[in-house]
């Protein structure tokens, strides 16, 4: 029996996040993942870290089973690793549809008709969500790298109006925002000022310092969560990132604790 009556137990636990880090290009997605204990990292197609961050990696990923085969890797032999980076879940995902259209023999996930594809590729999804639950399961955290894509949100208590999300199908995108402990959007702060243009009239621009700022709660911008006491808000300074994330999330202790 799962349950025990006679005795409870505390809903808190010191498992690592799994987490998803998205933001514009060239923000510093990937060196804020390197700043997480012991990285491991692991690229697909067309995905490298910038010259300046250098992580201990075992190739580019070129298909599901490649990923799950480093899961696998790092659940069964010693190693120092404690963080496990997937650098891009959006491009992780083309290897997904790539199993599923290979398990039901489609020459694309789209020729199954009537979404039906995306349905079936739920199963491979769960898939490499288990690895990457047993990974967090086993002390190691797992930071997933993500880009953006600006949609429409049809919210049922305002007019719809766009915003950044993670670029995903939007199955795959609930999947792992469920799975996940903390979706974090990284951007550059700006500041909103009105400029006199004549007749009478002004217009509005966006003026930035360079300032970056991780948001950890959802806007109406964008998608963004936390299930640990966080900020709304962290500002972003380089070689700091993981320092100010570790006030608020359980660090990761590798599979040796």
């Amino acid at each position: 029996m799962a349950i025990s009556l006679g005795s409870l137990n505390s809903t808190r636990n010191n498992k690592p996040p799994i987490g998803v880090i998205y933001g514009v290009h060239g923000v510093g997605k990937t060196a804020l993942a390197s700043e997480f204990p012991d990285p491991y990292y692991l690229p697909t197609l067309g995905e490298e870290p910038p010259d300046d961050v250098d992580m201990p990696s075992p190739g580019t990923a070129e298909s599901l089973d490649d990923i799950l085969d480093v899961i696998g890797w790092l659940l069964t032999n010693e190693h120092d690793r404690k963080t496990f980076i997937l650098d891009s879940v959006d491009g992780a995902e083309s290897l997904v549809w790539r199993a599923t259209c290979a398990r039901l023999g489609l020459n694309s996930i789209e020729e199954a008709g009537f979404g039906k594809g995306y349905v079936e590729a739920d199963t491979e999804w769960r898939e490499l969500l288990g690895g990457l639950q047993a990974l967090r399961d086993a002390g190691i955290a797992v930071v997933l790298l993500a880009h953006t894509e600006i949609t429409r949100f049809d919210s049922p208590t305002s007019d719809p109006y766009s915003r950044y999300g993670i670029k995903l199908h939007k199955r795959a995108s609930a999947l792992i925002q469920e799975a996940s402990q903390f979706v974090g959007f990284i951007n550059y702060r700006h500041t909103l000022k009105e400029k006199e243009v004549g007749f009478n009239k002004k217009v509005s621009h966006a003026e930035g310092s360079g300032e970056r700022q991780i948001h950890l709660e959802e806007r109406p911008g964008f998608l963004a969560k936390s299930r640990y006491g966080t900020p709304a808000t962290i500002t972003y300074r380089k070689g700091k990132g993981w320092e100010e994330l570790a006030k608020y999330m359980p660090a990761p202790t590798g599979i040796a604790a």
